[in-house]
């Protein structure tokens, strides 16, 4: 279950790796400043998210091999994609209606992030 979360958090921050660097050489003459920070801003989330996963893969045990961890990673993985994906499309696009589903993703991310806090603070209280 969880070395599954470590392997899909290294396939996106091999992503992100790869974005930034597009971002970082191939786009800079073909969008304007402010898109490509929009990019670049969808590039750190994502890794930032990617190595989040890979984490809690690392520690799961530790924390609690419990469905909170489990749905804790799904929705981080969900917001990722959501927020990092909706950033990169805007910035490529210019299409700016998009920017009303990034803060989705930023939820479902914190929600995420929310889940792995309870399960440590319940794994905490168990073992205390």
């Amino acid at each position: 279950m969880f070395p599954k979360y470590f392997a899909i958090g290294a396939l996106n921050a091999a992503i992100a790796i790869a974005l930034g660097a597009f971002g970082a050489h191939g786009l800079e003459q073909k969008i304007t400043d402010h898109y490509l920070e929009i990019f670049e801003t969808g590039v750190r989330y994502h890794m930032y998210n990617a190595l989040g996963l890979m984490l809690i893969a690392l520690f799961a045990k530790q924390i609690a091999a419990g469905k909170l961890v489990l749905n804790g990673g799904r929705l981080i993985f969900t917001g990722m994609i959501i927020f990092s994906g909706s950033l990169y499309i805007l910035a490529l696009t210019s299409f700016s209606k998009l920017g009303m589903v990034t803060p989705l993703g930023g939820v479902a991310i914190l929600a995420g992030w929310t889940c792995v806090i309870i399960a440590a603070m319940k794994k905490k209280r168990i073992s205390e």
